[in-house]
């Protein structure tokens, strides 16, 4: 939206917004790279504690400071934790409010949406409790590789490894976030913990490909800009192919569940937002049961049963 209007150069650099960023040989590297992970900054040197997350200057600060991990521009590495910090304070610079600011008063609020990054008060009651049944990486630490199926050695290899930038990356925020925190529902960590219901992002995406209440959030031309592939090849975090267009994920090979033309990005234990432009369907799933370390057919299983009512319809 601010490209749109033109209060923001995709392809200036970031040190054009915000000048601190610079440092540590990052000074050309432009705004579209944080917005299709490949910055080379997944990670830090020194992680940060939650109350520092949620502060969001030291991350800021940490992240200017940080040298990158690949050189910027030559892979593309998913930014799972730290994407949230860099797009955002790119938002904050250009536009002088924060990104959750921008989210509540540009799309959330003129769309009747509940859908909030950093939760008012008064919704605190709303908010569904967590349950967690997270994989335990460490007992993948000394994990015979020979014994792995050859496509799965690369992806176990990597989490097995303490000192892999896989792990490290989602060691960002250390002892780990805990969304089920008041004070961290409240703060904006644009990356990890926004919240929604299922229609608020099946909306929002409606309102990306066509018009909703009379009104849509980018022109068409805009949408096909930020839905043209900028980016593909194996991810250096995730170790599987991704194909990425400017801040929205296009679909890959897993993908199954997609159209050609769809486009959207998956979250935390199986939660998945996309939108279809080709069968107008925008789609949203989400859950407070996260699974993780399993495969999750949940999101793809409700979408089959959206597909085959669709068919019947016509």
């Amino acid at each position: 939206m601010l490209a749109q209007r033109g209060d923001l150069d995709l392809d200036a650099p970031v040190a054009a917004y915000w000048p601190e960023f610079a440092a540590g040989g990052k000074a050309h590297v432009p705004v579209r790279w944080l917005l299709t992970h490949q910055a080379g900054l997944p990670a830090l040197d020194h992680p940060v504690t939650p109350a520092e997350a949620v502060a969001w200057e030291p991350v800021v600060a940490a992240l200017a400071a940080q040298r990158p991990f690949w050189e910027p521009g030559t892979a593309v590495g998913y930014h799972g934790l730290t994407y949230g910090w860099l797009v955002g304070e790119v938002v904050r610079r250009a536009s002088g409010r924060s990104v959750g600011t921008v989210l509540r008063e540009e799309i959330a609020t003129p769309f009747g949406l509940d859908l909030w990054i950093g939760l008012p008060e008064p919704e605190l009651p709303r908010v569904s409790r967590i349950v967690a049944e997270s994989m335990d990486v460490g007992a993948l630490e000394g994990t015979d590789l020979d014994a792995v199926p050859a496509p799965m050695r690369e992806i176990i290899a990597a989490w097995a490894d303490p000192a892999s930038l896989t792990r490290r990356s989602m060691a960002v925020v250390t002892p780990a976030l805990d969304h089920n925190r008041p004070e961290e529902q409240r703060a904006e960590l644009p990356s990890t913990n926004g919240i929604c219901t299922a229609r608020a992002l099946a909306r929002f995406y409606a309102a990306l490909i066509g018009d909703v209440d009379g009104r849509r959030i980018l022109s068409p031309e805009s949408l096909a800009a930020a839905t043209a592939e900028q980016a593909s090849g194996v991810d250096r975090i995730l170790r599987v192919p991704v194909r990425l267009g400017t801040g929205f994920g296009l679909p890959g090979p897993d993908a199954y569940w997609y159209g050609p033309s769809a486009f959207g990005f998956g979250g935390l234990g199986g939660s998945i937002g996309f939108a279809d432009p080709d069968t107008g369907l925008a789609f949203a799933y989400v859950m407070n049961h996260v699974v993780e370390g399993v495969p999750d057919t949940r999101a793809s299983s409700l979408y089959g049963a959206v597909r085959e009512a669709m068919a019947a319809s016509v």
